[in-house]
Order: C-alpha cells, then sequence, then structure tokens
C-alpha cells in the first residue's frame, strides 16, 4: 500500500532490469578484472625489478667516468638531449672510430687517458652510457667489460619492455549486444523546445553593386576615416570606465627576513719596537713512519683513483690558462661613452669669430708645433670669381687675417696675421715657430715674424701700457677690435710678377738638413735651420723660395740703393725679412708638361719624401723661448755659393703631386739638359695616373711609412706607394658625397679619417674592412673644409675640423681611435706588401695575356693551305680501301675470339 500518496493515486510498480543492461553490468565485471590482473602484473613486475641488482653495483671497478666535450659529443653523434636521453641513455661506438680520433685529435681527445684500456678492449664496439645523475662523477661513463656491457643493456632493454607494457590501451568492452530503445519522454521535451535555435519570421536583404566601369578591376582595399565617408560604420571603441575600477584592498605577498652580514677586522697594537727573533725546524716523519706510509693500501688506492683526473688536469693546463678571467676575455674594452670602446669622436672646443668668420669659410688650419693648445685657422671669402671681379676696391675696404686660437678663450682670437689677400695655405717654419709662411689668392707669398707676440701666445699677457698704438692702419680704413686683440703685419711679400699667376694652393718646407741650389741639386746645410720652402699653385709650375739675403751680383742697382736707404719699417712690424718685401723672387722653378701630349699639368698639391730631423723639435723649443740676444737673425743670413757647398747625392729629389683633373704625377726638381734643344730644364714627369674624379685636395704621407702615400679628390681617395708605378694600392669606391679633405692617423698606421661636403666624417680602418668605412660621423651641417690631428699627450689626442660656415671644431679622440692594436704596425706594412705584389701579378697576367693574343692574331692571319679537289672516280676509290682495311680488321677480331674460346674449352 501506498502511504504516502493519495488514495486516488496509481501506484507506479518498480521496472524490472533490462537483459541488455544485465550484459552492460557484466562487461562492466570483466574490465574490473582484467584492470585487476594488470595491477597484479605491474606489482609483479616490480618486485621482480627489486630483485634484479643493478649493473653498476656489480661492476663499480669495470667504470670510467668520462667528460665529453660538446665536440666529441657531435664527432660520435651522442650529443646530450638529442641522441642520448632519459628513456635511451646509451651509445655504441665503434672501437675504431675511436682510435682514429685518438690518431687525429691526439692529446685534445676525450679517450686519450684511456687509450690503453681501449686499445686492449677485446669487442669491436664500446658502450658509452649518460649519466644524468652524475653518479660517477661525470656526465658519461664507458664500460671496458663485455660481460658488464651485456648486463647493461639487458637492463635497458628490460626497462624499455616494462614501459610499452604499461602504457597499453586498456580493452575497450564489447557492446555489441547492447541494442536500442524507443526513446520514452519524461518531461524534457519542453527544456528541448525552447533551446532550439529558430529562424525570425523575417529577414533582411542587401544588395551589393559597384560602378560598371569598374568591373574586371582589381580590388585594392585600404584604411579610411569613419568621419571621412557617411556611408561607413561608425567605430564604438572600447574604453575605461572609471566607476567599474574595483580597488584592490588586500594584496599576498611574501617577507623573508635575512640577518645583516657584518665584516670587521681588527689588528693588535704595537706599543713599543722590540728585536726579536724566531728559529723553528720543521717536523717530519721518520724513515720508518715513511716507509709505511708509502706501503699502505690507502695511498696507494688514493694515487689510483686520482691518477687519470690529475693526468687529465695536467694536460688542460698547458692547453689553456686555467687561471685566466673569461669574464675579462669577453670585452676587452670598457663600453661607456669615453671607455675604451668607445669610437665616437666626442665635441671638446670650438672656435668662431663674430665678425671675421661670418660669411668666410676656413681654407687651411695648422697646429703650433710647441704651444699647445694653440691652433692657427687662414680664412677665406665664399664667393663666385665675378663677383670677386667685380670688387675691384677690395682691399681698401677688408683685409684677409689668420687667426689663432687658444683653448682660454673661445671667442676672442690671440692674435690676428693680417695677410693682403685671402691665405689658402700657410705653414709654421719647422725650425723656428715665430716665422709663419702664407699663400695668397692672387699668387703672393707673404712671410710673417710673430715673435713679438710669443709670451702672449703662451698666456703671459703683459700690462697694459697708456698710449699704445693698437693698430697701424687708419682708424676709419681698419678699425681695432673691440677686445684688443693685436694686429701682427707681415713682414715680406713676394713682388707679384715673379710670383705665382694663380692662387697658392700648397705650401712645403725643406728639411733642415739639407737646401738646393738654383739648379734644384740637393746639397749640405750648413745653419741646420729650414731656410727654403716650395710652393705650389694652378699655374702649372712648382716654386722654390729662399728666405736669406740673395747674392749681391746677382742683385739690381736700384734693390741696392733701397737696402742702403734702410727705410725702417711702419710701427709695430718687425724689420726680420726687411730685405725681401716686394723683391722676394723664386730661385728655382719646375715646370711640369704632359706626358705625350701637349700642355701642362696644375698642380694642387705637394709632398716630398724628405723629413725633418729628430732634433727639429729641439730648435724649435729653443727659438721660441730664446732671449732677444739669442733670436736668429735672417738678415744676415746671406745664400752661400755653389762652390762652398757639400752636394748630397741619397736625398730624394721627387715630389708627388696631386693635380687640379685629379691626376697624380711624379716629376724630380733637378735640372737636366734637354736633348733637343740643349737647355737646362726639369725633366717631364715619369708617370701619370687619371684616378680622381675631381681636383685633388690632399695628398699626403703617413707619418709611419714615408713611401705611403694618401691622396683624396672628387669623390673617391686612394692610397700609393712610392716606386710602386702599377697604380694604387687601394682605390676606394665612388661616395655618395664629394670628399673635401682627409688625413692619417697620427697613432694608428691603418686608420684614414675623410671629410664629406655633407659635413660627415668618414673614419676607415684598413685592417677592419676596406670596401666601406667603418664609422661615420656626423659634425656639421655643411662641408669640411680641413681635418688636421694633434697629439696633445699619450692619454689625449685632439682632432681640429673646420666647415665652410667658418667654425673650428675641436674634437676629442676616443681610446679606441688613438691606441693601436697588437702588432698593428706589421700588420699594416704586410697588407702594403700584399697589395703591391696583387699589382705585380696582375700585371704579368696581363702581358701573358696580350702575349697569347698576339700569337693567336699572328696564327689567323697565316694563310690556310687549300685542300685538293678530288674528282668523284678517286674518292670512290679510297671509299673501297677503307672498306677493305675494315674487312681485315674485322676478320683479326673473330679469329681472335675463336682462340680463346678454343683455349677455354
Amino acid at each position: 500500500m501506498n502511504t504516502t500518496g493519495s488514495e486516488n493515486e496509481p501506484v507506479t510498480p518498480r521496472p524490472e532490469t533490462p537483459k541488455d543492461l544485465k550484459t552492460l553490468l557484466k562487461s562492466k565485471d570483466r574490465v574490473k578484472s582484467k584492470t585487476s590482473m594488470k595491477s597484479a602484473r605491474r606489482a609483479k613486475s616490480a618486485a621482480k625489478k627489486e630483485e634484479v641488482l643493478e649493473p653498476t653495483e656489480l661492476f663499480n671497478e669495470d667504470i670510467i667516468p668520462l667528460v665529453l666535450t660538446s665536440k666529441t659529443q657531435e664527432i660520435f653523434q651522442c650529443v646530450i638531449d638529442h641522441d642520448v636521453t632519459e628513456e635511451k641513455p646509451y651509445k655504441l661506438i665503434k672501437k675504431e672510430d675511436i682510435i682514429n680520433d685518438m690518431k687525429t685529435r691526439a692529446a685534445i681527445s676525450d679517450f686519450h687517458p684511456f687509450k690503453q684500456l681501449i686499445l686492449d678492449y677485446p669487442a669491436d664496439e664500446l658502450l658509452v652510457i649518460y649519466d644524468r645523475d652524475f653518479k660517477y662523477g661525470q656526465s658519461f661513463y664507458l664500460t671496458i667489460n663485455e660481460t658488464m656491457k651485456e648486463s647493461i643493456l639487458q637492463s635497458f632493454e628490460q626497462k624499455v619492455e616494462e614501459k610499452e607494457k604499461e602504457e597499453e590501451v586498456e580493452e575497450i568492452p564489447d557492446l555489441k549486444e547492447i541494442r536500442s530503445k524507443v526513446w520514452t519522454n519524461l518531461g524534457s521535451d519542453v527544456e528541448i523546445e525552447e533551446e532550439t535555435v529558430k529562424e525570425s519570421p523575417t529577414k533582411m536583404n542587401f544588395m551589393i553593386s559597384r560602378i560598371r566601369r569598374d568591373f574586371g578591376v582589381p580590388v585594392v582595399f585600404d584604411d579610411r576615416s569613419v568621419s571621412d565617408a557617411k556611408d561607413s560604420y561608425l567605430e564604438c571603441a572600447s574604453y575605461l570606465d572609471a566607476s567599474f575600477n574595483i580597488k584592490i584592498l588586500e594584496r599576498d605577498f611574501g617577507v623573508q627576513a635575512v640577518s645583516k652580514l657584518e665584516e670587521n677586522s681588527t689588528q693588535t697594537k704595537w706599543t713599543y719596537p722590540r728585536n726579536a727573533c724566531t728559529q723553528y725546524a720543521s717536523r717530519e716523519f721518520t724513515m720508518e713512519e715513511k716507509d709505511e706510509f708509502f706501503k699502505s693500501e690507502a695511498l696507494n688506492d688514493f694515487v689510483n683513483s686520482v691518477a687519470l683526473r690529475f693526468e687529465s688536469a695536467l694536460q688542460q693546463n698547458e692547453i689553456m690558462d686555467v687561471f685566466y678571467d673569461d669574464w675579462k676575455g669577453l670585452s676587452d674594452e670598457e663600453s661607456v661613452f669615453g671607455g675604451k670602446a668607445d669610437c665616437h669622436l666626442k665635441e671638446y672646443q670650438s672656435f668662431t669669430d663674430l665678425h671675421k668668420s661670418q660669411g668666410k669659410r676656413i681654407s687651411d688650419i695648422e697646429w703650433h708645433p710647441t704651444i699647445l693648445g694653440l691652433v692657427a685657422v687662414a680664412l677665406v671669402d665664399i664667393i663666385t670669381m665675378e663677383d670677386r671681379m667685380n670688387l675691384t676696391n677690395r682691399s681698401l675696404r677688408s683685409h684677409s687675417y689668420i687667426l689663432f686660437w687658444n683653448f682660454t678663450d673661445p671667442i676672442h682670437p690671440q692674435i690676428m696675421l693680417e695677410a693682403p689677400d685671402d691665405i689658402y695655405s700657410f705653414q709654421f717654419c719647422p725650425t723656428d715657430p715665430n716665422i709663419v709662411v702664407g699663400g695668397c689668392r692672387n699668387g703672393q707669398v707673404v712671410l710673417w715674424d710673430i715673435s713679438k707676440f710669443s709670451s702672449r701666445l703662451q698666456g703671459i699677457l703683459p700690462a697694459a701700457k697708456p698710449n699704445t698704438v693698437k693698430s697701424n692702419l687708419l682708424p676709419e680704413l681698419d678699425p681695432a677690435p673691440p677686445c684688443e686683440v693685436p694686429i701682427a703685419r707681415h713682414c715680406a711679400v713676394s713682388s707679384i710678377e715673379n710670383g705665382h699667376k694663380a692662387v697658392v694652393t700648397d705650401i712645403c718646407w725643406l728639411p733642415d738638413h739639407f737646401e738646393i741650389t738654383k739648379y734644384g741639386i740637393p746639397c749640405e746645410n750648413v745653419e741646420g735651420i729650414c731656410v727654403q720652402l716650395a710652393t705650389c699653385s694652378p699655374d702649372c709650375c712648382i716654386l722654390f723660395w729662399d728666405i736669406r739675403r740673395p747674392k749681391a751680383s746677382l742683385q739690381t742697382m736700384q734693390e741696392k740703393r733701397k737696402i742702403e736707404k734702410e727705410l725702417q719699417n711702419p710701427e709695430g712690424v718687425p724689420n726680420t725679412f726687411k730685405h725681401l718685401d716686394l723683391n722676394w723672387k723664386p730661385m728655382h722653378k719646375v715646370l711640369l708638361p704632359k706626358i705625350g701630349t701637349n700642355g701642362e699639368y696644375s698642380p694642387m698639391r705637394i709632398s716630398m719624401r724628405e723629413k725633418c730631423s729628430d732634433k727639429v723639435h729641439e730648435k724649435a723649443q729653443f727659438y721660441l723661448t730664446g732671449d732677444k740676444g739669442e733670436v736668429l737673425e735672417y738678415g744676415s743670413l746671406d745664400v752661400p755659393s755653389t762652390r762652398d757647398l757639400t752636394t748630397l747625392s741619397e736625398i730624394n729629389t721627387f715630389l708627388f703631386i696631386g693635380t687640379e683633373d685629379g691626376e697624380i704625377i711624379d716629376v724630380d726638381w733637378q735640372v737636366e739638359k734637354d736633348i733637343d734643344t740643349g737647355k737646362m730644364t726639369t725633366p717631364r714627369p715619369t708617370n701619370c695616373y687619371a684616378v680622381h674624379d675631381g681636383p685633388v685636395n690632399t695628398v699626403q704621407r703617413s707619418p709611419f711609412f714615408r713611401e705611403i702615400i694618401l691622396t683624396v679628390g672628387g669623390w673617391t681617395f686612394a692610397i700609393w706607394k712610392e716606386g710602386a708605378t702599377l697604380g694604387p694600392l687601394l682605390h676606394s669606391a665612388c661616395a655618395l658625397k664629394r670628399c673635401t679633405t682627409g688625413h692619417w692617423s697620427l697613432s694608428r698606421p691603418g686608420v684614414i679619417l675623410i671629410g664629406k661636403e655633407d659635413g660627415n666624417i668618414d673614419i676607415w680602418d684598413l685592417l677592419e674592412k676596406t670596401h666601406e668605412p667603418s664609422q661615420t660621423q656626423n659634425i656639421s651641417s655643411v662641408a669640411i673644409s680641413c681635418i688636421k690631428p694633434w697629439i696633445v699627450s699619450p692619454k689625449q689626442h685632439l682632432l681640429a675640423v673646420s666647415d665652410d660656415f667658418g667654425t673650428l671644431h675641436i674634437l676629442e679622440v676616443p681610446w679606441a681611435l688613438r691606441h693601436p692594436l697588437n702588432q698593428e704596425r706589421s700588420n699594416v706594412e704586410g697588407y702594403f706588401d700584399r697589395e703591391v705584389k696583387r699589382l705585380d701579378y696582375f700585371e704579368e697576367r696581363k702581358i701573358l695575356r696580350n702575349t697569347k693574343k698576339e700569337l693567336e692574331d699572328q696564327q689567323e692571319e697565316e694563310p690556310v693551305p687549300t685542300a685538293e679537289v678530288k674528282t668523284p672516280e678517286q674518292v670512290e676509290e679510297e671509299l673501297k680501301k677503307q672498306y677493305a682495311a675494315y674487312l681485315m680488321l674485322e676478320k683479326k677480331v673473330i679469329f681472335a675470339q675463336l682462340g680463346k674460346k678454343y683455349e677455354e674449352s
């Protein structure tokens, strides 16, 4: 009876279990029984595994720990986690391969310490096992016993089989007996109906079309703003709503307290000195104890256990330095700015004059030879030739100057040298820095004597005197600067009619150990001071000048009368070169006719191989700091007679010249007799190379190798070796911007600095790469006009760089660009020698190819013998003879084969 329901509610009987459900329960029981059987098998195998002893426990004496380097792992294909893993930690290596490795790499081989054990091993393969847990102290160990090897292999195979059995997929119960049954609704149809997805009653139709003229046109997708077009969708971008931010009130974090560490030291006080000495004797074993210790088994076991490791350590000590700091070896230089690894030029100082430098460019830079921190620059106007021709009265309105800058005052120059025209090149006298020579745009050569301002240039400013004349010119023509910068007028200027006819582009002092005669013959310089110089100009000649008093016999009566009058120079102008003013003439002239054609070369830069002696710096310092009685009087020096001079034959008399057309030539300045005319003239240039695609603006010799020369012109630069007549050793590719100047590094033989017209400086390191600059750094927004380095001290090198705005930039050279590499000079010299051999090899190959081509042309020109024309009867008769010879050959071959078969049978 149903006690919980109502009387009218029918009682539902409990359904009986169907046959299909019973079948399912039986299958589940089978699955459980099989699972229990598998677990039993696993427990049994685990027990069996525990009973099996590890092979390593049985044969510890037959196991050798190994250290295999990555190279050895690659050779024998046993790379960790690639060839040998935790699942398969062993590798069989052929004994022959190990022996070959020991022969090839000798003591470097990781198997070399166990060479004898490997050679005595009887089998052909050795077993190497990867020891992940370092059970034997190394990452690998080697078995030297065959029984041990088989036992280990068997244990690994057994482990693999057990693992495969464990990973077998459990059997799926057979459910084929389960039959489908009609579904009876028990009230879930409502939920199914609610979750069913039905289509909406109405559908929206969209039509997409395009203009007819766009049919077949490729579709191009692009981005556009929704606010620019009306037919675009409106983007609703997500944004952060501050009202829904959740404030974190609690946060989980851990705190660990660590005790403070403190290191202290103390030392006992030495109250008073006391003389004391201590003598002791070392404790030693007796002879019986020593014999007993040496015969003990503990010592033998210890020596046997560490012998192999000790031998391996000794070998490693011989191969490499175990005490070397690898961290420092990763980077030999500091990576901070200004450190050893920094290779950027750093701005140190800049100089510009608000009045004199405005609208002008710097044409030349020179560092003072003896006074540190003193640099001189020459300023020229940036105007065209047409504008210059229109300025006929320019000399009445302004003057050209050479400014001397000191680091103590970057705004006001120390002194200014006044010149009659723009100075494009000037030089300090190597033996007397107080003498300055410059070349003007109009072709004149100017001399200054600045000994009066030597104390000011050295930083010793004299006390101001009342009623001091500030300028020797009229105030309305050239007023004195407001900062009272002293102006030094020139002592002498050459005559216009006897000088150059164009701008003087380069000046070079002759060294102090020789001088030349009027015929260009080098002779010994008795005074030991620089008294002669050479100038070049695009007027197709090179002139040699002498600053001493000319011979009396060569002077005209008018000049003698002028000297006898002894007219005093204007106030403030020294009388050092009064004997040369306005009548200074060149003593020797070198013409440059072209090779093989009419015309002449237009020189722009010159360079001579001879240099001043090592004592020139001492002479310059002596004349700079000398007393008034020790100042050299050039007016008292006369040009010596040729008969009193000693001719020097070892002097190199060749000039290396860069021309206005981008050509490089070399010429001898000595006069020789012309065979055709019989006159004494300078010889023609010996070689001419058309290399540069613009005027040559730099011809400079390396400070380390006098025969190596750098030339810069147009969009390229080249490196030459004097004596190598086959061409340049290195010729750069055309740059994107024109090269305006260049200079060798004073401390690194393989570094070159090249200035560009875009204001950049290219730093070339010949030992690093020769096809492109190693570094490019921007210095100015306009073209670089000059570059001049200077060594202040071994730890400070400066680089003077000027531009077309009239600004002088002083840059500090970093450690990487001033500190030479190990054996850099020998490596650079070897590079130049290899390039010379390369040029010689190419020339030999060129000659050989030309010779072969001439022989081939001769063979082609030789008449080919005509073939004899045969009649048809003769042709037929020759064919019959050839066929008869073929039949005879065939018969011989057949008989030979039959004879071989008969012998074999």
